[in-house]
C-alpha cells in the first residue's frame, strides 16, 4: 500500500521552540491520519527532519509499504537522496534514524515542493506552536 507523507518542521527563532507535523493520505488526495509533535527548543533543520521521522513512523504504523515523502525542505530531501552530506554533527543520528526509518519500506521517494504545496503540514506545525504558547 502507497501512501503520500507531506512533513514539515519549524522552529520560532533558530533554535526556538519547535514543532514537526506530518499529514498522510491516499494517493488520490484522501488524508488517513494527520499528526503533530512538539519538540522544545530546536532548530528549523532538526525540526524538519523530528517531522520526516514523525511521517514514516505514522506511515509504517497505517500499512505502507512504500511512501513518497514529500517536504518543503531543500536540504533535508538532498541530504536523504545522497546529493548533499550531512556535515553537522547533531544532524547526523536524525539522517541515519530517517535512513533506517526509509529502509523499512519497500519502494521509497523523498522530494521537495514548495511551501505553499505542502501548506496543510506547515500549517499543522504552527497551529501546534501556537497552542503551545
Amino acid at each position: 500500500m502507497k501512501l503520500v507523507v507531506h512533513v514539515d518542521g519549524g522552529a520560532r527563532g533558530n533554535p526556538g521552540p519547535a514543532a514537526a507535523a506530518a499529514v498522510i493520505s491516499t494517493p488520490d488526495g484522501e488524508v488517513v491520519d494527520e499528526a503533530t509533535e512538539l519538540l522544545g527548543v530546536a532548530t528549523n533543520n532538526v525540526a524538519e527532519y523530528r517531522g520526516l521521522l514523525l511521517g514514516l513512523a505514522r506511515a509504517k504504523a497505517l500499512g505502507a509499504t512504500e511512501v513518497e515523502v514529500v517536504n518543503d525542505s531543500e536540504l533535508i530531501a538532498k541530504q536523504i537522496n545522497g546529493a548533499y552530506k550531512v556535515k553537522h554533527a547533531a544532524m547526523r543520528p536524525l539522517y541515519l534514524d530517517a535512513i533506517a526509518a526509509l529502509r523499512k519500506f519497500e519502494n521509497w521517494t523523498v522530494r521537495t515542493v514548495r511551501r505553499e504545496q505542502n501548506a496543510d503540514a506547515d500549517a499543522l506545525v504552527n497551529q501546534a506552536l501556537d497552542a503551545a504558547g
